[in-house]
């Protein structure tokens, strides 16, 4: 059956980044919006066992009763849980204990698939194996985070370095005006953000069929960017100072010579690869100092046909909202994107980070303007 191969490749895939960690890796949470590799090995795990086994398994006994409050990550449906600046807390129970609930919920899962469950509950399968495949990118740039922020600077594996891109193209394309279609078509996967197809009316528009290098960027810093407020959103000049932010996260300046943190160690920068980890303010002010703008996320939907795209999250200049006829599912699922269509931008596309298969045009990813953790890139519009 494809979702029992399906269902062990992509659980396998999460255990496969592990295998480069240390033992003290897996529990440490320096900051409170990157959880702990361990967290998201169990987290996963969760998913399948409270909205698969518990529900529709017959005769499942859950294998810890405090996993539920341990693990939840914000489904108020399904009850407490611990505060998530205190995932990293968590000594026990122990990693190897944590993997003993993987093997435990994965022979069970791999049972229950074998017998023929209907199809609204492999829908939720496939729900959990694309959760499963969100967190699988969150790990690598939460590990990322962790020994990033060390101050020797380790390698998570010597070759594995994820900021190589570089543009393969110097082209721009035009748009025309018009109306265009937005949202998920077809019978493939989507989460429920994506749903709501309906047309938009878009002015003629020039989008760069390339991204932001890093040369381009510290032309930006160079030229005094990061003292300049006129370039800057208020919200953006406030974070600037309070932080007392300068580059792009994991930059450093080493004897006059920028560098920046890869996972396979401290780097010098590639001046002609692609710029990442910038945050929205960064990426608007960037903007406002070429003289241009970042698209709105219709309008790199529509240009997506024709883009080279993937290997950055890249910034859009909509906030994240629903679409016409939105609507939240009943009970835990429904809070899986809706509760968070409040003070954050969409991101469009994927990144180096992101998991096979796990990556469309209509994907709409979000994160708040100041988060730059993950792989952010900008392309520019005129």
């Amino acid at each position: 059956m494809e979702i029992l191969e399906k269902y062990k490749s992509i659980r396998l895939q999460t255990i496969a980044f592990c295998k480069h960690l240390q033992p003290e890796d897996y529990a440490i949470q320096v900051v409170s919006f990157a959880s702990p590799a361990k967290w998201h090995l169990a987290h996963t795990t969760w998913f399948f066992e409270t909205f698969i086994l518990k529900n529709y398994s017959e005769n499942y006994t859950e294998y810890d009763p405090n996993f539920n409050f341990l693990f939840n990550s914000y489904y108020n449906n399904v009850g407490d849980r611990i505060l998530q600046t205190n995932r990293g807390n968590m000594s026990r129970p122990s990693t190897d204990h944590i993997f003993a609930y993987r093997e435990f919920v994965d022979e069970k899962m791999l049972d229950f698939l074998k017998n023929n469950p209907t199809q609204d509950v492999l829908d939720l399968v496939l729900l959990g194996l694309n959760h499963e495949q969100q967190h699988q990118e969150l790990l690598i740039t939460d590990v990322k985070y962790m020994l990033g922020h060390n101050p020797l600077f380790p390698a998570y594996h010597k070759d594995v370095y994820l900021l190589k891109d570089r543009n393969q193209l110097q082209e721009t394309i035009q748009i025309k005006e018009g109306i265009y279609e937005i949202g998920h078509q077809g019978d493939g996967f989507c989460y429920d953000n994506e749903l709501g197809v309906h047309k938009v009316f878009i002015a003629d528009f020039e989008i760069n069929n390339f991204l932001v290098t890093n040369e381009d960027y510290i032309e930006f810093i160079e030229a005094g960017a990061y003292t300049d407020f006129n370039l800057w959103l208020d919200e953006g000049w406030s974070w600037i100072n309070s932080q007392q932010i300068n580059s792009p996260m994991y930059w450093h300046k080493i004897d006059g010579e920028w560098h920046y943190y890869t996972l396979s160690g401290l780097q010098k920068i590639d001046k002609n690869a692609i710029l990442s980890h910038i945050n929205y303010y960064e990426a608007n002010a960037f903007a406002v100092w070429k003289g241009m703008r970042l698209p709105t996320e219709f309008e790199w939907e529509i240009a997506a046909q024709q883009m080279d795209w993937g290997k950055r999250w890249e910034w859009t200049n909509s906030a994240y909202l629903a679409y016409p006829n939105f609507v939240k599912e009943n009970g835990a699922v429904g809070e899986y994107n809706g509760k968070f269509m409040s003070n954050k931008m969409v991101l469009r596309g994927a990144s180096v980070a992101t998991s096979k298969n796990h990556s469309r045009t209509t994907y709409r990813n979000f994160f708040h303007p100041s988060e730059r953790w993950q792989f952010t890139g900008i392309r520019l519009v005129k």
